[in-house]
């Protein structure tokens, strides 16, 4: 973090830490600050920053420890004497860069943004000018919301250089410039990267369904998602040809997990397909979305990362060593990135930090090897029984523990070897008044692997769903039944040989 900070152009330097403020010692704290510069690469003007030092825990900060103060003041203060104010101009006419988009049922969009000059009040004329196309729109403020931290207040007027939400548009976009004037130029603005993955949500139509959430309609589905469009611009949500099924496109994994466990905790049920990348066709070929991807390692975990990238179709363009480890340096297809932060962590212990950013569509770049394990699928709905649980362990890794409900075709497990191997998790131990020899002897469970919404939705294979449920997450197979999924094998086998 503290790297990203010093190449963005550092301006003071923050040690929050628990400080003796009696026996502290001045010297060798600044010291050790001045050791971690060094190891980050800092230029000259970085290593001359003012440093403040406190303790998060108990609330203040000091110029120097072993200093006296009570309250966040030297922090505050330095902040004002060393970093200039944003820029703004309260004698020009009103202008704001619209930068986040918020709903409301009762005032409809919310424009989110700077004001980067002149004032604006309710009841003012007001002309949106689209990012798309130029057209103007004259439109009036019905609401001046202000921030305050993680809370808004509504106010009547907003002035330059802060951050207000603004209502009264029938549509405005994240990029569009808000003016008094109606011949006033666009505010330049980054484009936002396009959605390069695509998945499923589903009703959920598995035993369980019901039982734990409070929405589980196609129809409460499908309002809540073009809900959530309205006020996040990144992601489409269109129907599909199959009822009570929903196409949702995104940029990674990790924006579906966050609108998962939203919709989670509202009350809501649902299915959740694997990420699949969005492809194009241009001249006859295939293409498919690549992003540049930093990785920041440990100097004896390169060998490993550098074997996982090249799995993945990642090409390397650059690598820097430094004191603290290696940079990587990388363009990977959006497939390879599905799953890797999981399995970085995991080659790491954690120490590994990875970023990616968009960069192009290029032809398609082959197989990706990403999981190269199965899975252990139940063949019997019931509750999980420990004496069934206790051979199943041995052929793999349990995703669930004893007395909990399974059903048929819920992934309870994974397999070392590249297949799915049917297990019944239910099968409960036949009593008799035959005694043989270490009868009573217990066998304890390992802990069985919980995985996270963002894990869940990367550990999946293509024939596989997560059912999330507001206390529940589950991995099953599309189809439930074992002799259906062989009649849907056997389709898709014959298929491909008459294409052939």
């Amino acid at each position: 973090m503290l790297r990203k900070a010093l190449q963005h152009g550092l301006k003071v330097i923050i040690v929050v830490n628990k400080i003796d403020r009696e026996n502290s010692d001045p010297a060798g704290t600044y010291e050790k600050v001045l050791e971690l510069l060094l190891e980050l690469n800092a230029n000259e003007e970085q290593f001359n920053a003012p440093v403040v030092y406190g303790s998060g825990r108990e609330g203040y900060m000091v110029r120097q420890p072993g200093e006296k103060s009570s309250d966040m003041t030297p922090l505050f203060e330095t902040i004002l004497e060393h970093i200039p104010p944003p820029f703004a101009k309260p004698d020009a006419p009103f202008r704001m860069l619209v930068s986040n988009i918020d709903w409301s049922d009762y005032v409809g969009r919310i424009a989110i943004g700077k004001i980067l000059s002149g004032q604006i009040s309710t009841g003012d004329t007001v002309y949106v000018i689209c990012n798309k196309g130029g057209n103007r729109v004259r439109c009036k403020i019905t609401k001046v919301v202000e921030f305050a931290g993680i809370l808004t207040s509504e106010s009547a007027a907003g002035v330059a250089g802060n951050i207000v939400g603004l209502s009264g548009f029938e549509d405005i976009d994240i990029g569009d410039t808000i003016a008094a004037d109606e011949n006033a130029h666009a505010l330049p603005f980054t484009e936002i990267d396009p959605p390069t993955i695509e998945m499923q949500f589903c009703i959920n139509d598995g035993p369980l369904a019901g039982r734990e959430g409070k929405y589980v309609t196609s129809r409460q589905l499908r309002d809540r998602l073009f809900r959530e469009m309205k006020s996040n611009i990144s992601i489409k949500v269109s129907d599909s040809d199959t009822a009570g099924i929903f196409n949702l496109k995104a940029r990674g994994s990790m924006q579906i997990a966050i609108l998962v466990e939203q919709m989670r905790r509202e009350g809501f049920e649902m299915l959740v397909s694997r990420p699949m990348v969005i492809t194009k066709v241009e001249g006859g070929k295939t293409l498919e979305p690549f992003e540049s991807l930093w990785v920041e390692i440990p100097e004896d975990c390169l060998g490993v990362v550098m074997q996982m990238l090249a799995n993945r179709k990642a090409q390397i363009t650059s690598m820097h060593k430094h004191p603290l480890g290696t940079t990587i340096e990388a363009v990977a297809p959006t497939r390879g990135l599905i799953g890797l932060e999981t399995d970085l962590m995991n080659s790491t212990s954690g120490r590994g930090v990875m970023s990616h950013l968009f960069k192009e569509y290029a032809p398609w770049a082959g197989e990706v090897l990403t999981r190269l394990t199965g899975t252990l699928v139940a063949t019997e709905s019931g509750e999980s029984k420990a004496y069934a649980l206790v051979s199943i362990q041995e052929r793999g890794k349990l995703f669930i523990g004893a007395g909990e409900q399974v059903y048929e075709g819920m992934l309870v497990g994974e397999s070392p070897r590249k297949e799915d191997i049917p297990v019944n998790a239910a099968r409960a131990k036949r009593l008799t008044n035959v005694r043989s020899q270490g009868e009573g002897v217990s066998t304890q469970l390992s802990p069985p692997i919980r995985l996270s919404i963002e894990k869940a939705i990367e550990y999946i294979a293509a024939d596989e769903f997560v059912e999330a449920t507001p206390k529940s997450l589950r991995l099953r197979k599309r189809i439930l039944t074992q002799t259906d999924r062989r009649k849907a094998d056997r389709a898709g086998r014959k298929g491909e040989t008459a294409q052939t």
